[in-house]
């Protein structure tokens, strides 16, 4: 099994559910503590409709976003090595909510979401690096920039 992540920074609506087509996606696993955007269609309830007008399923997982506390020290000090101790450090505090999204990702493709394109900087890479830790899935990273130019229509979308 693998349980893949994406991001949609610089991508639209319409080419996050093209990219989630193109790897088989069948449950997107919101892992943003407060899963809000001002970027049109990727709030929770507009996203969760979205998705389940296509046949795809929404779990939003809270205990797996990273914490305000480290968020904010993030924006303040931009200190990547801190931010990432912090959260690698809480994130061992959620066993439960690792073996609920391992167990989710056993029966379904499943997809990790945030904001951030690149994985590397993205508390998701570590959520995701938890779960390959418990069951031994492997992980792979949806990359933004390898999004096709397809019509929506061609992916039989509910919102195109």
């Amino acid at each position: 099994m693998t349980i893949y992540t994406i991001g949609y920074e610089g991508i639209d609506i319409q080419q996050f559910f093209m990219l989630l087509k193109e790897h088989g996606i069948e449950t997107v696993v919101d892992v943003r503590e407060l899963p809000l955007s001002r970027k049109p269609g990727f709030s929770k309830k507009i996203l969760a409709a979205a998705l389940n007008l296509s046949g795809l399923e929404y779990t939003h997982l809270a205990d797996l976003g990273c914490p305000k506390p480290i968020r904010d020290r993030y924006r303040a000090d931009a200190d990547w090595k801190r931010y990432k101790e912090r959260f690698l450090k809480y994130i061992k505090t959620q066993k439960d909510a690792i073996e609920e999204l391992a167990t989710l990702a056993n029966s379904s493709n499943c997809a990790l979401l945030c904001f951030e394109a690149d994985f590397n900087y993205c508390h998701r890479s570590m959520v995701a690096d938890a779960v390959r830790q418990q069951s031994g899935m492997r992980v792979s990273h949806i990359r933004v920039d390898a999004v096709k130019t397809k019509a929506p229509a061609d992916f039989g979308l509910a919102f195109a």
